[in-house]
């Protein structure tokens, strides 16, 4: 049988990283194949930076439109990332009749829902394991592991950057700046940060597990988005002192309301399995009505982790090629014509426990305002600690934890105790999740 023929667009630490693995474990993955597999041209910027050693002999261009162009290629390695020239790329190989492999979460969350109907019509294969959570096989779990159940939630570390940070600043009680410089100094952040901080990246993931959980259409605008550069040290003290961990979370989440998709920081108790996930690495947990909760830990990030992603979904693609189109696992998880519009629930609709953290004058009168408040509201309290103030100094910090209300309630609540007199600066509240089977 013929090698089946790749084009890699890339040549990156992922691409060139891909490259290697391919050559290097080349028998093993052609007896996983069924065929051997090959890179007969791949495009980088800078061809003077030539391709990794080994792989001298992989045609190159600058041209990145050429391998899409190319003939010979079966199959395109798209790992260029972001929007543009990525999804002009992508459409041409489809309409080229050539399978894509691709590492760009922002790419699918944004338009996959276009480039999976090109290549519906054009009987090819868009596959995307390594857009989500590194060399994790989330995606297949979901899309073939899964497939007996019905999934009524998933929530997932799903941002290495992130854990990294705030497990830093919970074993060494450093604070949010300084820990993101050693972050960008250790190359796990970027420059910008904004999209690993403020829950960007998380949300092109989520929005993508979402899609391939409740067999929705691709809806990134729709994903609730919280960073958690307001997650201050004194947050991340308390939360350990209530018995639980500070999580940058993406949580979705089935009910008879619609579909949750929201992406912040939350609390959640320190015995959960997914609570004591830590440093860069990445953990989803996934709800379904037969097997229950399980959990998906590994490198969410990193060359060699996400080629083993890439290298996989080419050898699916290597299997399916001779396969009829209509027969294949579909795209997201369920057939096309199966993909339904569920409402999406809006954030103040949500149905969450809530952590809270003010600072009020220390006298006498002030929790009663305050429980009053919450009374009206119908928020009950689950627990309350102050911690009392130093010498000399007026001012108390409280914090509670409530029972599950909507979000609707808390943001009365908090708009009604952010008037009185009594409280001052900005009240902190972070969500909590208690990720059990129910």
């Amino acid at each position: 049988m013929k090698p089946v023929k790749l084009g890699l667009i890339g040549v990156g630490t992922v691409g060139a990283s891909t490259a290697l693995g391919l050559k290097n474990n080349a028998l093993e993955i052609s007896r996983r194949a069924g065929r051997d597999i090959e890179i007969v041209q791949a495009s980088r910027r800078n061809i003077k930076q030539g391709m990794p050693t080994g792989c001298e002999s992989i045609a190159l261009t600058p041209d990145p439109f050429e391998v899409v162009n190319n003939p010979e290629v079966d199959v395109v390695i798209e790992l260029i990332g972001g929007y543009e020239p990525a999804l002009e790329l992508v459409l041409r190989a489809i309409e080229n009749g050539k399978h894509v492999v691709t590492a760009n979460k922002a790419l699918i969350a944004l338009h996959g829902n276009e480039i999976f109907a090109a290549a519906q019509a054009q009987g090819v294969n868009v596959v995307f394991e390594a857009a989500v959570a590194g060399g994790i096989p989330i995606i297949k779990s979901i899309r073939e592991g899964l497939s007996a159940n019905i999934i009524e939630w998933l929530a997932g570390i799903i941002n290495g950057t992130g854990n990294f940070i705030l497990t830093e600043m919970r074993d060494k009680g450093r604070d949010f700046d300084d820990v993101l410089r050693e972050a960008q100094a250790l190359g796990y952040a970027e420059a910008d940060p904004t999209f690993d901080v403020e829950g960007i990246d998380a949300a092109h993931k989520l929005c993508i597990l979402a899609s391939l959980a409740f067999g929705i259409p691709l809806q990134f605008d729709a994903v609730y988005t919280e960073g958690i550069s307001g997650v201050s040290t004194e947050d991340v003290v308390y939360a350990n002192q209530l018995g639980y961990r500070i999580k940058h979370l993406g949580i979705a989440r089935r009910s008879e309301k619609g579909v949750e998709m929201r992406v912040h920081p939350t609390l959640i108790p320190e015995k959960r399995l997914i609570a004591n996930v830590d440093g860069v690495m990445n953990a989803v947990l996934v709800k379904g009505d037969k097997l229950g909760p399980s959990l998906y830990y590994g490198a969410g990030a990193g060359a060699d982790p996400t080629a083993s992603a890439v290298i996989a979904d080419i050898i699916d693609v290597a299997r399916s090629i001779t396969t009829d189109p209509q027969n294949r696992v579909p795209h997201l998880a369920f057939q096309p014509d199966q993909i339904v519009e569920l409402p999406i629930v809006r954030i103040d609709e949500v149905t969450t426990a809530y952590y809270i953290r003010m600072r009020v004058d220390d006298k006498p009168g002030v929790m009663a305002d305050i429980t009053r408040i919450m009374g009206e509201c119908q928020i009950s309290i689950e627990a309350i600690l102050q911690k009392e103030p130093e010498a000399g100094v007026t001012q108390a910090t409280i914090i509670m934890l409530t029972q599950k209300i909507r979000e609707k309630q808390m943001n009365e609540a908090l708009a009604g105790i952010g008037k009185l007199d009594s409280v001052h600066g900005e009240i902190h509240r972070i969500r909590v999740e208690t990720l059990d089977a129910d």
